[in-house]
């Protein structure tokens, strides 16, 4: 989707701010949260309950992730030489951990309503207000996907992989209470509670897991590493050469180390002149990158990978 703003301006989703998706997220996330809980009310279904209680997570989630994404932007500092991009790491393992005990509340109320079975009241109106509710989510997830792939944030990406769950609970929902309707098998309405407790459950233990694996400074995709490759190539010599090639993912922000072997006679400012335009090149390659590159002679070798080193 394209919006014209002038002659030469032009908003795309997949351009739009986090910050700005993220605001939207919490605005969709109160009027889906009064949607779903007024669909609950005037039916009395726990299915629908655990629908309204994710999209509290949704909530939640959103204010928080706002909160850390707007940390992430700030620049680097004394006591933060790298930036503070890591801060939507914890932004993710936050909407993980929130999916996972609001999976467990679901939980509670639906075994406790299996127990218990109440009939149904309203269901047309209960059902119609849930899909309003799923189709507002499913169109901003969508737009968080875009954006969030664009900017490579973490922080969207997961609040737009929780709208998608949140889509898809409904669906089950929808589903389930209408199956009730249809058959008048009340214990079909904690089920498919139980059903989707379970299905965000899995979805929350997959963000913290995520989070975790940018947390411990996971390296670049396979795809970029081979980006990284491919310039190199262009400035090597059989006087020029390259090793120890480390790299690091931090929120946006990419790290990359490497070794540039260079003939002991060049001066310093060829050499440094050098190691300026391969910097260069790299950073024009893949956005994002930062490039630490370290001068050698051609005939001295570090010992980067010496066991002591890793002791």
């Amino acid at each position: 989707m394209k919006i014209p703003l002038g002659p030469a301006a032009v908003f795309t989703w997949a351009t739009a701010s986090p910050q700005l998706l993220l605001r939207l997220s919490i605005a969709v996330a109160v009027f889906t949260i009064a949607l779903k809980t007024l669909a609950w009310w005037i039916t009395d279904s726990v299915g629908l309950l655990s629908d309204a209680m994710e999209s509290l997570v949704n909530l939640a989630s959103a204010v928080f992730a706002l909160v850390m994404v707007t940390i992430a932007r700030r620049p680097a500092d004394a006591d933060h030489p790298y930036g503070h991009h890591k801060a939507e790491y914890f932004s993710s393992a936050f909407e993980g951990l929130a999916i996972i005990v609001a999976a467990l509340g679901i939980c509670w109320a639906a075994v406790q309503r299996l127990l218990d079975p109440q009939p149904l009241d309203q269901l047309g109106w209960g059902l119609t207000l849930s899909v309003i509710s799923s189709a507002v989510n499913g169109a901003l997830a969508w737009a968080m996907l875009q954006s969030g792939s664009h900017h490579r944030s973490i922080a969207l990406e997961a609040d737009a992989r929780h709208l998608i769950t949140d889509v898809w609970t409904s669906a089950g929902v929808v589903a389930g209470v209408g199956l009730v309707a249809f058959t008048n098998w009340q214990w079909l309405d904690p089920a498919v509670a139980i059903g989707v407790a379970l299905n965000i459950l899995r979805e929350g233990a997959a963000l913290m897991w995520k989070s975790s694996r940018g947390l411990m400074d996971e390296a670049l995709e396979p795809e970029v590493m081979a980006d990284i490759e491919k310039t190199l190539e262009q400035f090597q010599h059989h006087t020029i050469r390259f090793d120890h090639i480390s790299s690091r993912r931090s929120g946006q922000r990419r790290f990359v180390d490497l070794h540039m072997h260079l003939p002991a006679s060049w001066s310093l400012g060829r050499a440094a002149a050098l190691r300026g335009s391969v910097e260069q090149a790299l950073m024009s390659a893949v956005p994002g990158l930062r490039a630490t590159i370290q001068l050698l002679p051609s005939d001295v070798e570090s010992h980067f990978d010496d066991e002591q080193d890793l002791i």
